[in-house]
């Protein structure tokens, strides 16, 4: 494999026609030699820069994707009455209180199963882990700690490395690049469950939005897509994202984004560290605090996407209720 002809592809400089995509086929092959350890380093943090920086075709996407489905650690789903929920964890706050714990704890209590994987490090960020971490919710050290918590605890939180220890060291680069990769992308399309799953994909930019619908329904992809909080997938508590569920090659727009100005909510937390978000994530589940009405919408569109209830006006009224977000409102 030419490492050189291939920037020069990505860098647009083929000397006969100036493509600058890489096919489905050469795509999978190259992230799949990344993965492997079989890119010199030097070559390496150049593909990396070079695929950051220019647009990504589907095709590409199709090819990363195609190389992680290969070489991805699976799990089996527990039995519950939806399917598993599947959360990936490669935002991190840095503007407002990662709420993305509060969901998950949210849809346990329903009874459905919950993984989230995500890096154990935010680079910066006050990653998910942290916030776990203060909630009692330990990384699992293993697949089958995470298949014994998922059954037991029902909610896991899965560091990347336990499901594709060479997509973790990709993602480890960011702290010398100093910028996100392509492996951030790929990362968060990743289902252990092998498509028994709802994903929540969660963008940064309203730019990636259109790429990632295309890939997923494309894929035939079970999955709840919108504009993610610091790009991690629930929605920002102060101003609701469209929130589409896209399942069997169909796009279903379950709620649309607010239009209204963004507006502070009192009573978040005033700080984003990892402490203060946990505490106030235990008042919300206490009822002691109103839990924000964009995470109230979010949490009924994955309770109907996740099979618990066919009906999305049934979705909406169960955790109305559980939540008192009518009240609140």
């Amino acid at each position: 494999m030419s490492f050189a002809q291939h920037l020069k592809t990505i860098c647009g400089c083929r000397d006969s026609d100036g493509e600058a995509d890489l096919s489905e086929h050469e795509a999978e092959l190259l992230f799949g030699a990344m993965i492997d350890g079989g890119v010199p380093e030097l070559e390496l943090g150049a593909l990396l820069m070079a695929l950051q920086m220019k647009p990504t075709a589907l095709t590409e996407l199709a090819g990363y994707a195609g190389a992680i489905n290969e070489r991805l650690f699976r799990l089996t789903p527990p039995q519950a009455k939806a399917r598993p929920v599947v959360l990936p964890s490669y935002g991190g706050a840095r503007d407002q209180p990662n709420l993305l714990p509060l969901l998950a704890l949210l849809l346990h209590r329903f009874g459905v199963p919950v993984l989230v994987h995500g890096m154990l490090n935010g680079d910066g960020s006050i990653a998910s882990a942290y916030v776990f971490r203060e909630l009692g919710v330990m990384p699992c050290a293993n697949l089958g700690q995470a298949q014994e918590v998922l059954a037991t605890a029902g909610v896991a939180f899965v560091p990347t490395a336990v499901l594709s220890p060479g997509l973790a060291e990709l993602l480890a680069l960011r702290g010398r690049l100093g910028v996100r990769s392509v492996a951030h992308t790929v990362a968060r399309l990743m289902d252990p469950f092998e498509g028994d799953s709802l994903r929540v994909v969660g963008v940064e930019r309203e730019a990636a939005l259109d790429l990632t619908r295309d890939f997923l329904l494309a894929t035939g992809a079970h999955a709840l897509l919108l504009l993610g909080a610091d790009g991690e997938p629930y929605a920002d508590p102060a101003n609701r994202p469209r929130i589409e569920h896209l399942f069997e090659g169909n796009a279903q727009v379950l709620f649309e984004a607010e239009t209204a100005a963004m507006k502070k909510i009192a009573t978040l937390p005033e700080s984003v560290n990892a402490a203060a978000t946990a505490e106030w994530i235990r008042r919300a589940l206490a009822g002691e605090t109103p839990v924000p009405l964009p995470i109230v919408n979010q949490l009924a569109t994955c309770l109907f996407a996740a099979g618990y209830t066919t009906d999305m006006n049934q979705a909406k009224a169960i955790v109305a209720v559980e939540t008192g977000s009518l009240a609140a409102a």
